[in-house]
This record gives C-alpha cells, structure tokens and sequence, in this order.
C-alpha cells in the first residue's frame, strides 16, 4: 500500500553574497539536497528552494572596496554559486536574492503586520559610532572582548567562543573593524522586535518535538537567560531595505533573509502557477523545513518562528541542524590548503565522490564531521569503486559478451534468497533517509554490496564460462549480479544522482522508490546496452594538486597570510621576560645575527642567557649595549649554525634598518614577566 502523497517546502540556509562556496558550506547544501532527491523519488511533491542572503553592510564594504555597486556584486557572486551548486548536482527549483521585490514586498508586510500587531517598539540606544568612517557601526564591525567568558576578538553581537549574545555597547575595549579606531558613544533611534510576546508559543513549539534534542536544550537556556528585544533596524549607510515611515532606517539583515525564504517561494509560485498561501497560511497542511548550520540556530529557532506566527503564517514544521566541517581533524586553513573553495575541489575531483563521504559521515544529529583526505580517498575508492560499482563491470561483460545483452530473471536459489533480502531493507532504508540517518544507510547499502560479491565470488562465473560460455548458470548469477547493481544503485540515487543515471543508462531502465520496494526483478529477456566505466578511483595526486591549489587560493603575492590558530593556552605556556643586553657581539660569517648576552634580572637569580638575534640589519653591537628587550626565557635552547641559542628575543617594525627594542628608560626592569 503506497503511502498518501505528501506536500513538502525545503529550503537551505541562504549563503552569503559576498565570497564563494567553500567545501564547508557544501555539508548543508548536500544534505538537504539528498534529502529533497529522496522525497520526490518517493512521489512526493517536494520544492526546494534557496536564494543569496544579499543584504548588509560587509556587501556594502565589498563592493566598495572591489570599486562596483552592491548589485554588480551580488549578482556577479550569485552566477557564481548558482554554477557550482549546479556542477555539485545540487537540484534547487528555485534559486533568488533577497535583494528583489519580491523580498521587499514580503519584508515590509510582515514589519507593518507586526507592528499593527503591536510587536515593534523604538526608543533611543547608545550605538558606537565610527569617528574616523562616520558611520554608526554595525555588529559585525565592533570587535572586542566578551563581557561574558572574556574571550579577545570576538564580534559585536555574539561570542564564538562561549555562544553569548549582547549588544555591541557591552564589548569590552572595543574597536572598529572598518578603520581600527576606538569607537565613541552616541544616542541613536533603534526599532525591536518584542520576542518575549511569543513565550508561549515557542515554548509550545519547543515541546513538540519537531526540533533536536542538542537544539532543545540550547533553546531552553536562552529562555532561562530571558527573551530580550530584538534589535531589527540598522543606520544608513546600509545596503538593505527601508524601513516603512523611517527614513535612513533600514532592516538588519537578519530580518528580511528568512523571508528570503519566502520571496523565492513567490518567485517560483508566480513562475509555475502554484499557490503561495497554501504553504504559509496557518491552517496550512503542507510542511515546511529548514536546513541549517547549528551557528544559525538562535535567527531560525526564535526569531523566526515568532515573527511568523506574530504576522499570522504558520510556524515552520521543523529546522534541522547540522555541524561543521573539519578537514584532517582540524578547522579548515589556507596556509594547510584544507580551506578547500567548490570550484577548487572541482577542478580535480568528481563531485559525486564527496556528496558520498559527506552522506557516509551525516546523521540526524547536531555533530561536526570531519573530511579526513586519507580516508575519504580510501572510503570512495573502496565502497562505491570497489564493491558497487565493480559488481556491474565484473557481471556485464558476460551478459553482453555471451548472451547478446539480454538477462533473465529467474536467479539461483541463494541469489534470489539475497535480492529479496535486499528488497525487504527498502523500509529501514527508507525511513533512515528520512530521518536522515544516511550513515546508517549506507552502511546497510554496503552490506548488502558485500553479500552480493561474496554470492559471485562463490559461484564464479568466470569459471563457468571457461567451461562452457553460454552456460545457462552464467547468465543467472550475472543477469543476478546486474539486478541487485540496480536495486543498490537506486538506493544510492539521492546521494550519487549523476552515478545513478550513467547506471539506469547502462541497464536501459529507471528507478524509482517504488521500483526498488516491488520485489520484482528486471523482466526476462531484457537488453543491457554495453558497459562503460561508471566512476574512476580517486588518485591521491589529484588530492594532493587541489590541497596545493587551495594554499594558493585569493593569496595575491604581496601578501602575507596569517599562519594557523593557537590556542590561548599554547600562548599562555610562554614566559616572557624582560632582559637586559649586557653585551652584544659581531657573529663571524653571520649576515643578520647579533650575538647577546642578557641579564634576566634579579627575579630569576640574575641569570646570563646567550641569545643568537637577527638584529644585525638595524644595529651595531654598541648601540644596544644597555637597552631592554622581551625574551621568551622558557624557549627550548636551539643548535644553530653559528652557536646554541638559549631563548629568542622579541622586537618590533617591518625589518631592515626599522627594527626597535626597549628604551633603558622605558620603566621595565629586567626579570619582569610581560603579560
């Protein structure tokens, strides 16, 4: 019995129109893909739709700095990810921009609603405000210390470190991104959005159980910690919309990209003749989800539901969330090559081979995962090369060769008992692509792959053919083969979807859900056209060459890339002192070294240390006789060509003539620790 055919909206996070797609990214977009592939291979009628979050000022900043308009760049940017979704095999139905009247329209209805409602309040806050670029500076341009876990460098809005939230006026020691200044105080007209009116129904929708567990419990700490307004209004210059009766004033972009949603909806509603309400009104029977990254949960989990439900629609029926990526167990690094961009990866690597590892990785948790290279070479060629897809190599050649392409459908008794073991897994299989539990199943596809190769490998038609070449058994076993090849690859479908065509080309048939649950075979007789290869094994110089490629990647020659991250405990285990230079001497041969006698000073039991320092290009020995320097006094002593170096000396300036150490008259004292 077929089951009802379901009405079903999916969207992904909408990616920021102002870089490339990276590999990081692509976690989300694969995810979702797959699973909007599995429902419409199920029957369903399932929309997925996506759009570029256009807005805001890092837009604005770009285009400027790029010498284009805000709209020569998002539209330029959104080619771009249009191509490499595609090249992903990444199947939108609809692609937008938030930047488009449909949005507008869309944004403005729900702000009037909301405020008709009641649910927008003004008042004046103290903003920081840019005194060098004159500008009000939005969240993301305000960097500083956390007022919470006091963490340095975090954004304006929220903290990376400890997942605090807070406004850009609580940033300890704050400064500007944009020109470095330290921002001044000013009163200035805000417009909030009351999410503490729609307590009551996030906190109902929090117990329906349409949400994740780990997602769960983070939203009921940010109940605990109190649901404050929510700042929706950014100052001019701003790349945005206008907010209705404010001029100047402008929607922050965190409330006009989820209605993205929504305009790509209309856009594609106005395009097919579908009905746009029949998705949004609140008596509405279809369902609605969202794919998103877990840094994202607080806009969609709260924000969102609320001003839905505050502008009478419907409430989404559930939001998935994903991890992050890390490559080789580590977050991804320009400097290692593993910031790894789509189209980088698609210079050198099938698609398909990651939309395979990433499903191999996923679960229906909030989990990071990680693409370790070596593996993921080992996993593909392993899985998809050789155990599926050799199943069809291995058994066509006899088909085509002895038996004119044809099959038949009447298997030996073991092949037949593992086919329709095969069949009887097309439910489990089912439900854990809708769960999407799609490790899980993989690994059941892959057993199956197992027990089809070891049936062949048992009966060796090889061996039979040797014998007699048009042995009947020969062509059970392989037409066998070909049909379970079928059943696997069509279980495979959503994740490998250009894999899946090149098969049903191959076996001269087209699967669907319902195919794969009947049980039934291909029928007697039926014509296989002839074998080409499928896929190919992934060869580690062509992991290599993108890894390398990726170092290289938007590195212009001039500059000099920041090396990779250290932990603040790593720093915290170096101890720096301040030292005095009581002697410096010409090291022979040497073109750049000093070599320093220092004085630790009285705290450390004024212990002498032998410093080899590359100072020579900005000072001679006697002018530094009696100055100050920082010396990381804990440095493993290190054998150099010219002697043993016993610390390492800390100095200042761009190298060459400009390189400063510590006046004597500084106030520092050697043996004093820097901290």
């Amino acid at each position: 019995m077929s089951s009802p055919k379901r009405k079903i909206l999916v969207t992904s996070a909408l990616p920021y129109a102002n870089g490339p797609i990276h590999i990081g990214h692509l976690v989300e977009y694969i995810q979702t893909d797959i699973w909007s592939r599995f429902q419409k291979m199920c029957g369903h009628d399932c929309i997925y739709i996506c759009a570029d979050d256009a807005h805001g000022t890092p837009i604005m900043l770009k285009a400027q700095q790029e010498g284009i308009t805000p709209e020569q760049l998002i539209s330029r940017v959104s080619l771009e990810h249009q191509k490499d979704f595609f090249d992903f095999h990444v199947k939108f139905d609809n692609y937008h921009s938030t930047h488009s009247e449909e949005n507008r329209i869309h944004a403005t209805k729900i702000y009037e609603c909301l405020k008709k409602n009641g649910h927008i309040s003004s008042r004046s806050v103290v903003d920081l405000y840019d005194p060098v670029n004159k500008m009000f500076l939005p969240d993301r341009y305000v960097k500083g210390e956390c007022p919470r876990c006091h963490a340095k460098d975090q954004y304006g809005d929220n903290c990376e470190v400890c997942g605090s939230t807070y406004t850009p006026a609580e940033v300890i020691n704050p400064y500007s991104s944009v020109s470095g200044a330290t921002p001044v105080k000013k009163e200035n007209l805000h417009y909030f959005f009351k999410l503490d009116n729609f307590r009551d129904i996030l906190q109902d929708w929090i117990k329906s159980e349409s949400l994740q567990p780990e997602i769960i419990n983070k939203l009921l700490e940010w109940f605990d910690a109190g649901l404050k307004d929510w700042d929706i209004s950014r100052d001019a210059p701003y790349f945005g919309f206008e907010i209705p009766d404010a001029p100047g004033k402008f929607f922050y972009v965190w409330l006009d990209a989820p209605i993205g949603y929504m305009a790509s909806l209309q856009q594609y509603c106005d395009r097919t003749g579908k009905e746009f309400d029949a998705y949004w009104s609140r008596d509405s029977d279809y369902e609605v989800y969202h794919f998103i990254g877990k840094d994202i949960a607080y806009f969609h989990m709260l924000f969102w539901p609320a001003m839905l439900h505050g502008a009478n629609y419907r409430i989404p029926t559930a939001v998935y969330c994903h991890g992050f990526l890390t490559v080789d167990g580590q977050k991804m690094s320009k400097s290692r090559g593993t910031f790894i961009k789509a189209r980088t990866y698609l210079d050198y690597l099938n698609p398909e081979y990651l939309r395979y590892y990433f499903a191999a990785k996923l679960g229906p948790d909030v989990g990071d995962i990680d693409l370790n290279l070596s593996d993921f070479r080992q996993r593909v060629n392993s899985d998809v090369v050789g155990k599926l897809v050799n199943i069809a190599s291995r058994c066509s050649g006899f088909i085509y060769k002895y038996f004119d392409g044809k099959l038949t459908s009447r298997f030996l008794k073991d092949c037949q008992d593992i086919f329709q073991d095969a069949v009887r897994h097309n439910q489990q299989i089912r439900e854990l692509y809708e769960s999407r539990s799609y490790s899980h199943a993989i690994r059941v596809i892959m057993a199956h792959a197992d027990a089809t190769n070891q049936v062949i490998d048992t009966h060796k038609p090889w061996e039979l053919a040797k014998k007699e070449a048009s042995n009947y058994k020969v062509q059970q076993i392989c037409s066998f083969g070909l049909n379970m090849y079928r059943q696997l690859a069509g279980y495979l479908k959503p994740i490998m979807p250009e894999l899946a065509e090149k098969s049903e080309t191959f076996l001269n048939v087209e699967t669907n859900w319902k195919d794969l649950a009947s049980g039934i075979p291909m029928p007697e007789d039926h014509m296989i056209n002839e074998f080409k290869p499928l896929i190919t094994r992934i060869e580690k110089e062509s992991i290599d060459k993108m890894v390398e490629d990726s170092k290289q990647a938007d590195m212009p020659s001039n500059q000099d890339p920041i090396d990779d991250e250290v932990t603040f405990e790593d720093f915290a285990k170096l101890d720096l002192r301040v030292a005095r230079i009581i002697q410096a001497d010409i090291v022979e041969g040497a073109d750049k070294l000093l070599k320093l006698t220092l004085d630790l000073g009285k705290p450390t039991g004024n212990e002498h240390r032998t410093v080899l320092a590359g100072i020579k290009s900005a000072y001679s020995p006697e002018e530094i006789e009696g100055r100050l320097t920082i010396v990381i006094a804990n440095l493993m002593p290190r054998k150099m060509r010219f002697g043993t170096s016993e610390g390492m000396v800390l100095a200042a300036g761009p190298g060459g003539k400009d390189i400063f150490l510590l006046q004597p008259d500084s106030g520092a004292e050697p043996g004093m620790r820097v901290k």
